[in-house]
């Protein structure tokens, strides 16, 4: 509302209203001739304040998700990261397309939370309520909205951890047998394949490999960077961690020196370019039936999965196969591979009571 005053320099306006957390704010100004000037400049005011709040309610969750994104996430985030923030926008535009920012409530949310949660899980689901997370707090930082609807609600999702799909020793042997007897320079994805087995690197470090990154002498292979499919280009690895040397065998060398007849620096690449992970894990089913090895689901970062287990079938230390693989420390490798720890532990187990047992 506004008052007025006469004062001898004229009719002088202060125009009080209270913001969206309560608070009394005043406006001022002085020196009009009449009381109408002074009258009509409050309706100004006034309607200008009330424009802004109006167009504040507006803002649709899903425009302003845009909006944060766009202007705090895409000029600094790495391209797959982004496929997090795209994840989460089609969440977004499916539970609360059309809904205005300050009509969810924490009842909503936490619905929005039980039924997104059913089949997915629970790491998905806390890299989804982190974003959205994210997304509200700056929402209130710019007065969109007051209060945090996201507080005080708890993620839902389902126990749905998958076994980790690995090929036992046989069947790698069997897998090898078929992808060595069908090398061919013209097709680089079977020696991409090869590398897997052999190394248990990622699909996109195995794609970004330079001849520089071969010792040829010393056996290893020195990984420091990774292929982006989404930014079409080479990027620092997933983490400071993914910087690693590995030691290879000579077998995989020698298959991998056939590749020098493409005249390319990228060992991989092809006069088509880069070969994407469809065609690649097309090739794998491939090989797997040939090799008689029914596995449906299976791609290509099993490939890591099957490394692993190997290893641990031959009582490689833990520790060992984590820098291998590149993780920050062994607990990653041991929550990631839980399933094929516990197997491995049983197996030990019966030997510990065996051995016991002829005390």
């Amino acid at each position: 509302m506004a008052s007025y005053r006469k004062l001898k320099s004229g009719w002088k306006v202060t125009i009080s209203q209270r913001d969206e957390n309560g608070k009394l704010r005043q406006t001022s100004k002085q020196g009009f001739a009449t009381k109408l000037e002074a009258r009509r400049y409050a309706a100004t005011i006034e309607q200008d304040i009330d424009g802004v709040k109006k167009a504040k309610q507006d803002v649709l969750f899903l425009d302003y998700y845009d909006q944060w994104v766009d202007t705090y996430k895409r000029p600094k985030v790495q391209a797959n990261t982004m496929v997090r923030y795209v994840t989460v926008r089609n969440l977004i535009a499916k539970y609360f397309n059309d809904v205005n920012l300050q009509s969810i409530t924490r009842t909503k949310y936490q619905q929005f939370l039980n039924e997104c949660g059913q089949g997915r899980a629970k790491s998905t689901m806390q890299l989804v309520t982190m974003t959205i997370k994210g997304c509200v707090k700056s929402a209130i930082a710019d007065d969109i909205i007051v209060k945090d609807f996201t507080q005080q609600t708890e993620i839902s999702y389902s126990n749905c951890s998958r076994d980790i799909e690995y090929l036992t020793t046989a069947e790698i042997k069997r897998l090898l047998e078929v992808v060595e007897n069908n090398l061919n320079p013209m097709h680089p994805s079977a020696y991409m394949i090869l590398t897997a087995i052999y190394t248990g690197m990622r699909l996109g470090e195995i794609t970004a490999l330079e001849w520089s990154d071969i010792d040829f002498d010393a056996k290893t292979i020195s990984i420091t960077k990774s292929w982006s499919p989404a930014a079409h280009a080479v990027k620092p690895p997933k983490n400071k961690s993914s910087n690693r040397v590995i030691v290879v065998n000579n077998r995989l060398l020698d298959a991998l020196l056939q590749l020098k007849v493409n005249g390319y620096d990228m060992v991989f690449r092809t006069h088509n370019g880069i070969l994407l992970s469809p065609t690649i894990n097309r090739h794998l089913r491939g090989f797997l039936k040939k090799a008689g090895i029914d596995k449906p689901s299976y791609h290509f970062h099993c490939l890591r999965h099957s490394h692993v287990a190997y290893l641990l079938s031959k009582n490689v230390d833990l520790y060992a196969i984590s820098k291998r693989l590149g993780h920050k420390d062994m607990t990653i490798t041991a929550k990631v591979y839980a399933y094929l720890i516990d197997e491995y532990k049983e197996r030990e187990d019966q030997k510990i009571v065996k051995a016991i047992n002829e005390i």
